[in-house]
């Protein structure tokens, strides 16, 4: 609780006592005036001037008007208590609003935090402590146990355990070492190390992650574009219709003007739409927090309005469902053994940088000396050739065999199968594929019990690759051999039969087809500016468990936003109604403002716990 929170609080029980101490009192006439007088004056002195001050600028039509206009109303009418219990009430309500509020700005600025308010600089052999926004691109940082990485940077020395919490949610630490890529905004645990700047601070993760935080707020829903629209025609209607519902029955039907007052002084209280301006906007702010310390950044609350919708997901293949890396997946000999086989392959492998052979090499580490490798040479398209103890060995694809008359053999598992030979002699194959996602068939089958039912893979490779990735995942359809701008078009045709379309990728090479969906999420985005940059929904690290936690949290904070909407408006009807034909009176219509706009700012604070 904030200082002014604690002030606030302390002067709301102090005017509670009062009330009752002058509801007790056995006074009458001017002295009664007086003695109500005080704990109004205490408690509601802010709310009076702010509307005055409101009144001078030519904003007549706010909370602090109605509130202003019931209470002194209620004095005029000579029902003290019932002043005094309205403007009171209110502060309760407002009171809960600030704390509400500031608990859901302390759940973003926990991620606020990230910024790093100094960097440590080694330049011409001394250390300098300077602002991150004074580091130039390829300097030399050190960053001690305990301090926030500043930059996004590769480490040149030592090695540490990272802290990303505050960027992934997620709490054990990792592991980095000399060579190892760190972003900024993470907490370096253990050891010292030495970090190259790949970036300005204005480009770094942490900048960006800041500002699109900043820049949320400002997006509204659509929902809540309508109740800012509704507060600002509904308000003057309210006066006017409380206006009319006085002076039509006392000056046309010769009504109690005491009566037909304290009804119309009702219909001004209960009318008041607090609830619905600040439940609201606050839920939506809450739902934004608390995704954000699971390591999923909503752009704004019209994004979290689109999450909550989604009903089909369509996904990028390389490094969304799977790991993006190549990995050796089967090994079949046929004249050797297995070791004997992946030792001529890593060997010849390892003179060539392409992925697939870098696969292969770190699948076989005690691989044949190279050394023993002669005239080795690159066949474009094909493969690599090198003489081993007189003999031309030959790995590549079935063009390359072909080329040396090798009897060779299709595999049937899904991927890409390297073949070796020696000589015109098939030795077998080894074949490489890109691993899925251990989680990939967990968070399919989450979507779909969320209704989620439609799943799609967009991919640039084989058909019978795609076809045996989704059998594993669990994804409903594919469309493989695509061309990068296919994506976009296979998204728009989707976007053809009115479902609310997700597009997932890792937001490196999707940019386009994230654009072009009415929701695009990027994942695996640490340190990815492409992502943060083309999405609407960001998932900060690469697992893809958090799509279906993201769209809890956007229906979850949906059913909130609706239930405020619909628990308000009902009961305000309700007591209107009633006002109006006298069967309700102030204390209802405190219930009916105050009480409501408490047990919404309530409910919207569950949003906050995700």
């Amino acid at each position: 609780m904030t200082r002014k929170q604690r002030k606030n609080l302390i002067r709301i029980i102090l005017a509670a006592a009062l009330l009752i101490a002058a509801s007790l009192l056995p006074v009458e006439g001017i002295w009664r005036l007086l003695i109500f007088a005080v704990p109004y004056l205490m408690v509601g002195w802010d709310v009076l001037w702010k509307a005055l001050r409101n009144i001078l600028r030519g904003d007549f039509f706010d909370e602090q008007f109605l509130m202003a206009i019931a209470t002194i109303g209620a004095f005029v009418l000579g029902e003290y208590p019932e002043g005094v219990a309205v403007m009171l009430f209110y502060q309760v309500g407002e009171w809960f609003q600030s704390v509400a509020v500031g608990k859901s700005r302390r759940s973003i600025a926990a991620l606020m935090d990230i910024r790093p308010d100094t960097a440590t600089v080694l330049r011409d052999g001394q250390e300098l402590e300077v602002s991150p926004e004074e580091v130039q691109v390829g300097e030399c940082i050190i960053v001690r146990p305990g301090e926030k990485i500043p930059l996004d940077g590769v480490i040149l020395e030592g090695m540490t355990s990272v802290n990303t919490a505050a960027l992934t949610g997620e709490s054990l630490p990792v592991d980095r070492s000399a060579g190892e890529n760190v972003v900024s905004g993470s907490v370096n645990l253990t050891g010292v190390i030495k970090v190259k700047a790949l970036s300005a601070y204005e480009q770094s993760t942490v900048a960006r992650i800041l500002s699109l935080m900043e820049e949320s707020a400002s997006k509204k829903a659509r929902v809540e574009g309508f109740i800012t629209r509704f507060a600002r025609v509904y308000t003057p209607c309210v006066v006017v219709g409380a206006l009319l519902l006085f002076l039509i029955p006392t000056l046309l039907l010769h009504g109690s003007f005491a009566e037909w007052g304290r009804r119309a002084l009702v219909f001004l209280v209960v009318s008041c739409p607090c609830a619905l301006v600040v439940s609201v906007p606050l839920s939506f702010f809450g739902g934004i927090g608390g995704a954000s310390r699971q390591g999923i950044l909503v752009k704004g609350a019209n994004y979290m309005e689109l999450l909550s919708k989604v009903d089909t997901c369509v996904f990028d293949k390389t490094g969304t469902l799977t790991k993006g890396q190549f990995a050796v997946t089967a090994v079949h000999p046929q004249e050797v053994d297995e070791s004997a086989l992946m030792d001529i392959a890593a060997a010849v492998e390892s003179f060539s940088s392409h992925p697939i052979a870098a696969s292969i090499v770190r699948a076989h580490d005690s691989h044949l000396d190279k050394s023993l490798l002669t005239d080795v040479q690159e066949h474009a398209g094909q493969g690599l050739t090198a003489m081993l103890d007189g003999q031309r060995i030959a790995v590549g694809n079935g063009k390359l065999m072909d080329a040396v008359h090798a009897d060779w053999k299709e595999c049937h598992l899904p991927g890409t199968a390297i073949h070796i030979a020696r000589g015109s002699e098939y030795l077998g194959h080894v074949v490489v594929a890109d691993v899925v996602k251990p989680e990939a068939a967990e968070a399919i089958a989450g979507l779909k019990k969320m209704g989620v039912s439609r799943t799609v893979m967009l991919t640039g490779d084989r058909r019978e690759v795609a076809q045996a990735i989704c059998g594993e995942t669990g994804v409903n359809q594919f469309r493989a051999e695509l061309l990068p701008q296919d994506k976009v078009s296979q998204v728009e045709s989707l976007l053809e039969t009115g479902h609310t379309l997700a597009f997932v990728g890792d937001g490196i090479n999707d940019a386009p087809a994230l654009s072009r969906a009415d929701l695009g999420i990027a994942m695996g985005a640490m340190g990815s500016d492409a992502a943060i940059e083309a999405a609407d929904v960001v998932l900060m690290d690469d697992k893809l468990t958090k799509l279906p936690k993201a769209i809890s949290i956007a229906r979850k904070t949906m059913r909130i936003v609706r239930q405020n909407i619909i628990f308000a408006i009902g009961v305000k009807v309700l007591v209107l109604l009633l006002g109006a034909m006298g069967m309700a009176g102030m204390w209802i219509a405190v219930f009916a403002d105050v009480g409501v706009l408490v047990l919404a700012i309530l409910n919207a604070m569950r949003t906050l716990k995700q």
